[in-house]
């Protein structure tokens, strides 16, 4: 019965974030991308963090009460993980069967999409951000049911990288909920659409995959990592951080208000009467610098928990360098399409693709 228990718990989770997005409060917010057949702007409601604390709160007044124990999702993380795949594949094909076919190959429409922003209710619930909002809140639940084993198993004599890791996840999670209506003006809003890759990448692959630094770790004993080493896989981490959520604010700021200058930058540009791209502080560094950022903050969260030889944990690194090299070359063809001479121009005024001085 427990092993179906856990089997159901992610859909069971994934329900429960829905009917919350559905009923607890929100704010309305205007998008970067235009409707389809319309000049009109897509209007998304966002209540994110709201929902996010609100089943943290519910799950840990069940665990306290001991309708759940803390370590459900650890001893039962297999059973859940199927249970996410099952719901993933689930999900790609009912949001891919009922829509006109776009590409030659039904593979890749099944993988990439055919719809590009479907919504319910005028923007009530949009999937690509209810599939975000409920793959960073089962990611979240992943987090605090392991480390609850690691708590369980080692007590005070736990690792304190490992409670590090966990909190700069926790940190990943509650940064990109305060920051929905930034997003909305990234790659996924403006230039995916829902099928395979953000349907089950989010609501199994995300929540999962994210906690593998933490999934082979927990139950291995507490590595003595010196102080001073975790305070520099920190400044990693947060290193990381100010490039990845610099470049996105600054780029938001900018469609929104061109003439904003975030951290007392003021933007230059190039246009060619039509488009105009920014070309100095974060986005003079490099191309795609938030790309970097993303990277370091992987690698600072797998440096914490302390097993450098060890296998697994590195995959989440990896996985973004996987993700995003191709996406920087799909992103580059994307904008000779879109800018043709303005994006040469700004390609020779910021020759670095994601590295400075180096790639």
């Amino acid at each position: 019965m427990e092993k179906l228990v856990g089997f159901l718990t992610p859909a069971l989770v994934y329900l429960f974030i829905f009917a919350l997005h559905v009923a607890l409060p929100g704010r309305w917010v205007v998008g970067y991308v235009t409707g389809k057949n319309s000049n009109e702007k897509l209007k998304y409601r966002l209540n994110g963090l709201v929902v996010l604390f609100t089943v943290l709160f519910t799950w840990v007044l069940l665990s306290w009460f001991g309708f759940i124990p803390w370590d459900w999702l650890y001893e039962y993380r297999w059973y859940g993980l199927a249970g996410a795949i099952t719901i993933g594949l689930i999900f790609s094909f009912a949001m891919v069967l009922p829509h006109s076919a776009v590409k030659k190959s039904f593979l890749l429409d099944f993988f990439q999409g055919r719809i590009e922003n479907p919504q319910l209710w005028g923007g009530r619930i949009d999937a690509k951000m209810f599939l975000y909002l409920a793959g960073a809140v089962m990611l979240e639940l992943n987090i605090l049911g392991f480390m609850a084993q690691h708590c369980i198993l080692y007590g005070n004599h736990a690792s304190p990288g490992m409670y590090l890791a966990a909190a700069l996840l926790t940190f990943f999670i509650i940064d990109y909920l305060t920051f929905e209506e930034v997003h909305l003006y990234t790659y996924d809003f403006f230039a995916e659409s829902v099928g395979f890759k953000l349907g089950f990448g989010c609501l199994a692959f995300y929540p999962f995959f994210y906690s593998i630094p933490l999934w082979f770790t927990v139950e291995l004993p507490a590595s003595q990592t010196p102080t001073l080493l975790l305070w520099l896989y920190g400044l990693i981490f947060f290193a990381g951080w100010v490039l990845s959520r610099g470049a996105n604010l600054q780029k938001y700021y900018f469609k929104k208000n061109p003439g904003f200058a975030f951290m007392g930058i003021a933007p230059q540009s190039i246009t060619d009467g039509t488009n105009t791209l920014l070309v100095n502080g974060f986005w003079g560094l490099s191309r795609h610098i938030n790309y970097l950022g993303e990277i370091m903050m992987a690698v600072g969260i797998v440096l914490c928990v302390g097993r450098p030889s060890l296998v697994w944990p590195w995959l989440y690194p990896l996985y973004y360098v996987a993700l995003l090299l191709p996406r920087q070359f799909a992103d580059n063809k994307r904008c000779v399409l879109k800018y043709g001479k303005l994006w040469e121009m700004y390609a020779r005024k910021v020759p670095y693709r994601i590295i400075p001085y180096i790639y």
